[in-house]
């Protein structure tokens, strides 16, 4: 009986909390949906007026929603792609104690402790087209300055540079922490067998950590595909709209043309694309992380 009493007071305090939070969580999700089947303006202001899926047409026939879509992708797997690549070959020297190796793990965590607004407004200066320190430098070898913000593809690469300097860090932190929870025993196996280190990597650390790899892949290609702050400051999106991405374009329709109805549909666009990837992504590593767990 005092069990029983002591689960209908556990209850009691959690589902006004849970009830709560889904309230918070469920209904701007809700209302979203709902006004993405409207017309609704703020400027100028006209009355919300049922559209259906008007506004997914209109967005799906619109040459800048695939162009914004296609700047994503590209920026998105391409900077995730060097960051696994970076991150891991960095995990795995702090994890063989390189010397310093203390101090490079402090050092490499930094960028990812600041605010991307910030890394953007310092990486702006930086790539300057005239006073900024990078093509100063180039000058003084003699080469010619690089516009890096003013160029569609230098733009772009620019941002991906910014993406990898501050997001590696963190494939750093999670691919390390995978590293040290490895059993230390299949490697001395390996090396009486007398298997090379790269041997080593391929048939043991590789496979192993492929679980903490692709969780790691995943939650940094969702996160960049959200990415609007560095995009904003560093570029603009510009030149035209060669480095906009789906969350800036959001805001232009929705913050400055203030259309509601249309900013909507876009942004479950975007998450319906988001869920499709990842069921994709999910499907095609789920046999093989099976396979090694």
């Amino acid at each position: 009986m005092a069990m029983a009493g002591t689960e209908r007071i556990k209850h009691l305090f959690i589902w006004p909390a849970v009830l709560v939070v889904l309230l918070i969580a469920l209904f701007p999700l809700v209302y979203s949906l709902t006004m993405s089947f409207q017309q609704v303006r703020l400027v100028p202001p006209s009355p919300p007026r049922f559209v259906g899926f008007d506004n997914y047409v209109t967005l799906f026939s619109q040459p800048r929603f695939w162009r914004v879509l296609w700047n994503t992708g590209v920026i998105s797997v391409t900077s995730v792609a060097i960051q696994y690549v970076l991150g891991f070959a960095i995990a795995l020297a702090l994890h063989a104690r390189v010397p310093a190796e203390r101090l490079f793990r402090v050092t490499f965590l930094l960028p990812m402790l600041m605010a991307p607004v910030a890394v953007a407004l310092i990486w702006r200066m930086l790539f300057h087209s005239t006073l900024g320190p990078v093509n100063q430098l180039f000058s003084l070898f003699g080469l010619a300055n690089l516009p890096f913000t003013t160029d569609p593809v230098w733009a772009k690469s620019s941002l991906i540079i910014v993406e990898v300097w501050q997001w590696t860090p963190f494939v750093i932190l999670l691919m390390l922490a995978g590293l040290q929870s490895l059993p230390e025993d299949i490697y001395e196996a390996a090396r009486l067998e007398d298997a090379s280190p790269w041997k080593q990597f391929w048939t043991i650390t590789f496979p192993l950590l492929l679980p903490v790899s692709a969780a790691v892949v995943f939650i940094r290609l969702v996160e960049s595909m959200k990415i609007i702050d560095t995009v904003f400051v560093l570029t603009g999106g510009g030149p035209g709209v060669s480095t906009e991405t789906l969350t800036l374009y959001a805001y232009q329709e929705g913050l400055k043309k203030f259309n509601l109805g249309y900013t909507s549909a876009l942004s479950f666009a975007f998450l319906i694309i988001v869920l499709v990837f990842g069921a994709i992504y999910l499907a095609l590593l789920r046999p093989q992380i099976e396979k090694r767990i």
